[in-house]
């Protein structure tokens, strides 16, 4: 991203925070309670593979009410691995209907990024599971990449998923994210050549995001044999947990992913759940594989 691609009040990506002198006991309260960075998400995903694959639930910031957010997100985070918060946005372009629909009904409501990140970062934290936070390029963009970094981890976000930013294109957030320990999460689709997908899977943090299918999200994935076959070639080549998403709506989806990956993400399934009013936390136990004893 060149300078053309910065925030209106971005002059650029500085070494040190907006902070210039000490932190103050706000910031370092907020550091301290933080999930640890970009290694929490990968420890998290590593950690629950004795019981089965993680699960790493998504959920529309500020959906599907805001006055009840923080609520939702703590069941979620109570029941899932890693949770996915995704920011709302007018053109997303890789989200299927159900996702779109919960991001006009968020942005209704006058959801943003900036309203996440205050709204995280005042909440105290003690989230059980790392946050990642799940946004398109402009709302980054809007907000400013110099003060970006900073104030994600003071909300205590462990990393960033962009998915339409290109892996030459993200250098300049990648370090950015790193100087405050922040994971950048990258994509691979099952079209995609296999040098570069092990290009990707040296370079992502956090996990490796799988699709099991190209499109948008949505969609019921079928996962042929040839689509576990390639999981795990992924898994053998990255350098991070390989997580498969898209398309996974039910615990038999689950159960057939999990001796191919280290994680699944459910997304439209867990956004429809909230949808119909239902309990998201009980939705996400009930994909975990029933255990022994």
């Amino acid at each position: 991203m060149g300078a053309h691609a910065r925030g209106r009040n971005d002059p650029g990506l500085p070494v040190r925070t907006r902070r210039q002198g000490p932190e103050d006991a706000r910031g370092h309260a907020a550091r301290r309670r933080g999930r640890g960075g970009m290694n929490a998400i990968s420890a998290a995903i590593r950690g629950a593979r004795h019981d089965g694959p993680a699960l790493v639930a998504y959920l529309t910031a500020g959906y599907p009410r805001r006055e009840t957010f923080l609520a939702t997100l703590n069941d979620i985070a109570e029941a899932a691995d890693v949770v996915e918060i995704g920011v709302p946005f007018s053109d997303p372009m890789a989200d299927g209907l159900t996702i779109q629909r919960s991001s006009r009904v968020a942005l209704a409501q006058g959801v943003s990024l900036g309203w996440l990140l205050e709204t995280l970062d005042g909440s105290g934290g003690g989230f059980k599971a790392p946050l990642l936070l799940m946004s398109y390029l402009n709302p980054l963009l809007a907000y400013g990449l110099g003060a970006l970094p900073a104030a994600a981890r003071r909300a205590g976000i462990s990393g960033f998923i962009v998915p339409d930013l290109p892996l030459e294109e993200c250098m300049e957030l990648k370090a950015a994210l790193s100087r405050e320990d922040l994971a950048l999460v990258q994509f691979v689709a099952p079209t995609t050549p296999p040098e570069r997908a092990a290009e990707l899977g040296a370079a992502s943090e956090g996990f490796l995001y799988a699709l099991t299918m190209n499109g948008i999200t949505g969609q019921d994935a079928a996962l042929p044999e040839a689509t576990l076959a390639w999981l795990a070639r992924l898994r053998a080549l990255a350098a991070v947990p390989v997580c498969a998403g898209f398309g996974i709506r039910n615990a038999a989806q689950v159960a057939r992913l999990a001796p191919h990956v280290d994680g699944v993400i459910v997304g439209s399934a867990l956004v429809e759940v909230l949808e119909r009013g239902e309990d998201a936390g009980a939705f996400v136990h009930g994909l975990r594989p029933a255990r022994a004893g």
